[in-house]
């Protein structure tokens, strides 16, 4: 299947060749046919299977064939998103695929200076991507108005309620019109989260795409069984032995997360923490140093590092376990990517085996143990 057989339209279709992409992934030939029908999409679907452009194309040709359309003022497409590195990936996402159509978009996130954000949506746009603060602050002040909305993005909805957004979002909801096309996507499906696509969806197409095993066979995996107080020092060790690496630690809370970079630093390894804690200014810089080399190793939270995104990364660390297994094979996808390969290793204490089973389960992998000596 190619994008052109999606029926993609030329000025898209050209920029897609340009960036490289010779095929879609399975979520775009899945999504792409259906959101072009205008049909509502619930899509269960990690980041990292291409579901960016899944939703972005469709919206973008939409906009761009309907010339009366484009032409009429207010925004027509509002995509929901809830951190700003999210926020930026969509943007810089929409940018590529707009490129050669008269396709106008910005893009609204919080921790930063309104002023621009402002200006920029006074001149006009038709695609609108926003946290949801900022784009209710916004709205409040009369900035932003949703009535002319044709189409609906609500991505990583999981993540919102983690984040404690689920409040916002009921509050944003009826201030969009009736009749418009909703996609939503979220990696998980908890009761909340499917209550809400009850209320939101009219007859949506179901797309759930797994994440594949053959990712997770091409990670070698390690699990290391350890005390709790033994971890730090075993992290260290690693880090030592894997001296030009860039490494990403996950940490379960943002606590722990400062307190690694704390105890990697008395060891003399410089490290950054990037989570919710953070200001949006810190996060980017630190999200910048990493993807530069600057910091060779990054402590992240599961939701913080849903805006790290490089190709070649060699080593991804559990320090802690996540709760739920799905969250594991996010974490490890981060590396092994674009044909690299790549090494997860995992930290298990003894009160955390219950969770490498519920991994095992999932994979249909075992973890190899590793013998360590410190």
């Amino acid at each position: 299947m190619t994008f052109k057989e999606l029926n993609i339209t030329e000025p898209i279709l050209k920029a897609i060749e340009e960036k490289g992409y010779a095929v879609p992934t399975p979520i775009q030939e899945k999504a792409i046919p259906p959101a072009l029908a205008k049909r509502d999409i619930l899509g269960c679907a990690q980041t990292g299977t291409g579901k960016t452009a899944s939703f972005a194309i469709p919206i973008i040709q939409h906009l761009q064939m309907n010339k009366e359309l484009t032409k009429r003022q207010g925004i027509k497409a509002l995509i929901l998103t809830p951190t700003r590195e999210l926020a930026l990936q969509i943007s810089e996402c929409i940018n590529d695929y707009a490129k050669y159509t008269r396709v106008r978009h910005g893009v609204i996130f919080g921790g930063v200076n309104q002023r621009p954000q402002v200006d920029m949506l006074h001149k006009g746009i038709d695609i609108l991507v926003a946290t949801p603060g900022r784009l209710l602050d916004l709205m409040n002040q009369g900035h932003v108005h949703l009535d002319s909305i044709r189409h609906f993005v609500l991505d990583e909805a999981d993540r919102m309620l983690d984040m404690g957004f689920i409040h916002d979002i009921k509050r944003i909801l009826p201030k969009l019109p009736k009749e418009k096309q909703t996609l939503f996507f979220s990696a998980t499906m908890p009761d909340t989260i499917i209550s809400l696509t009850n209320s939101l969806l009219k007859n949506p197409v179901r797309i759930s795409i797994t994440p594949k095993s053959s990712t997770v066979d091409s990670i070698e995996q390690m699990v290391y069984f350890v005390e709790k107080k033994e971890k730090s020092q075993l992290l260290i060790s690693i880090l030592q032995k894997s001296e030009d690496q860039s490494v990403l630690v996950f940490s379960r809370t943002k606590h722990n997360a400062d307190k690694i970079v704390k105890i990697l630093g008395k060891a003399g390894i410089g490290s950054q923490a990037i989570h919710g804690n953070k200001s949006q200014a810190a996060r980017q810089s630190a999200l910048g140093n990493f993807k530069s080399g600057k910091t060779r190793v990054m402590i992240a939270t599961d939701i913080a590092a849903r805006g790290i995104d490089i190709n070649e990364l060699p080593l991804v660390i559990n320090y802690d376990l996540p709760d739920v297994p799905e969250t594991y094979v996010h974490r490890i996808g981060r590396t092994g990517r674009a044909g690299n390969t790549g090494t997860a290793l995992t930290f298990c204490s003894q009160e955390e085996r219950k969770l490498i089973n519920d991994i095992q389960k999932l994979t249909g992998k075992k973890l190899n143990k590793a013998d360590y000596v410190i």
